[in-house]
């Protein structure tokens, strides 16, 4: 169907007429208004048969004319040139600008069948390739793919946690979206922004079984559930997309804070009316970690740096620092482990959000579990000595499959 568009676009077909040969005029006198291309004679080498047939001399009103003999239609005597002469030949379009513009369209047509007829050609392919995400599971959930990128990669050959948690962070942004419950704020519902209020972080949860690897992919599931009267937990399963190996489990409480007041907020009515229809009654895919996360400081901490400043590219639109950035700088003290040892786990608790002109220190003591892994407690705080983020990592041997393929996207009642 394209062909023959593209064929009669360029190829219009004509009307049956004739074309005259004047006496006197010789062979340069054809006239190529009148062949006939309906119906070209068909030859062994393939090429155009044109058939003209000879007429009287045209009459207008019983007068004759005839066109004037060639050796009249010289230009002024002043000019040496001859005008050309009117030939089947030179009427042919441009052949070769036909042929191209014929090129373009059957490209641009294959491309476009390509991106609407799209499959994966091997199995180990990106399901979902550009990773717009899905409701599943009776609208409750949400499942998104990633596909590892070579600048997530670090020098082990694997993904970092700070990868993990962006894609954690992405599919709860994705998940308010698609079910329409993202306004102007960053996470925020329309009837939050009309209030000023935005959703902050409280505590996060993520144990870690394998990182993923340049090429990999992996699938994120997503899912929300009340917490107390005035906070929600999400939940995420991070798992390989090829397999269905559970790679990650996470857990994280949310308050609401007034961006004016810089205060914590209770959720107001109409809010909870757009949010709770999409909470499950489940329990949560970590189990909480209630071990009391001590204060360090100078004394207590084996390891401490200083002069830690974010920059501007580490504010999100609420104006405070990514929670993302915080795990950068807790493992800045925490360099000894990274060499011998992966992140297997850890546990923050937010107590104060961070702003552009802040001044910061990490503080890091070191200790060892049951299994003689080592295991870390830590603290960023402002140089004015205010709390920013308490925090706990556990840590294992590179290379230790630690739980194997546990979890599971909950049902209702779980």
């Amino acid at each position: 169907m394209v062909a023959s568009a593209a064929t009669a676009a360029f190829f219009p077909v004509a009307t049956a007429t004739k074309a005259s040969i004047v006496p006197g005029g010789g062979s340069d006198n054809l006239d190529t208004r009148g062949i006939n291309l309906s119906k070209p004679a068909s030859s062994s080498s393939g090429g155009l048969k044109v058939k003209a047939n000879a007429q009287a001399t045209p009459k207008i009103n019983g007068t004759s004319i005839s066109y004037p003999p060639s050796s009249e239609r010289l230009k002024n005597s002043d000019e040496t040139t001859i005008a050309p002469a009117r030939t089947f030949i030179n009427q042919l379009p441009d052949w070769s600008v036909l042929l191209t513009a014929i090129t373009a369209m059957f490209l641009a047509a294959e491309k476009q069948w390509t991106l609407l007829d799209w499959k994966p050609r091997r199995s180990d392919m990106l399901v979902d390739p550009f990773g717009l995400g899905k409701i599943v599971q009776d609208g409750l959930v949400f499942q998104q793919n990633f596909s590892i990128r070579s600048y997530e990669i670090g020098v082990d050959g694997t993904t970092s946690i700070e990868s993990f948690m962006n894609h954690l962070q992405e599919t709860a942004l994705n998940h308010a979206k698609t079910v329409g419950l993202l306004g102007d704020g960053f996470g925020s519902t329309e009837a939050m922004s009309q209030r000023n209020l935005i959703w902050v972080v409280a505590k996060m949860q993520i144990l870690v079984n394998r990182y993923p690897t340049w090429g990999d992919t992996v699938q994120v599931d997503t899912w929300v559930a009340a917490n107390g009267k005035n906070g929600m937990r999400r939940d995420w399963l991070v798992r390989d997309g090829n397999t269905g190996e559970t790679l990650a489990r996470a857990s994280s409480l949310w308050v609401m804070m007034n961006t004016s007041t810089r205060r914590l907020s209770k959720i107001p009515d109409d809010v909870r009316v757009q949010i709770e229809p999409y909470f499950m009654d489940c329990a949560p895919i970590v189990d909480e970690d209630g071990r009391k996360l001590p204060k360090l400081n100078e004394t207590t901490a084996d390891y401490v740096q200083n002069g830690l400043t974010p920059r501007w590219n580490d504010l999100d639109l609420n104006q405070h620092v990514n929670n993302v950035k915080y795990i950068g700088w807790i493992l800045e003290s925490s360099v000894s482990m990274l060499e011998n040892h992966e992140l297997a786990g850890i546990t923050l608790e937010y107590r104060k959000e961070c702003r552009k002109d802040n001044v910061l220190e990490s503080l890091t003591a070191a200790s060892k579990d049951a299994k003689g892994w080592p295991e870390c407690v830590h603290l960023l705080r402002l140089d004015s000595g205010a709390e920013v983020v308490r925090g706990r990592t556990m840590w294992r041997p590179k290379r230790i499959n630690n739980f194997g393929s546990v979890g599971k996207i909950p049902t209702e009642g779980v």
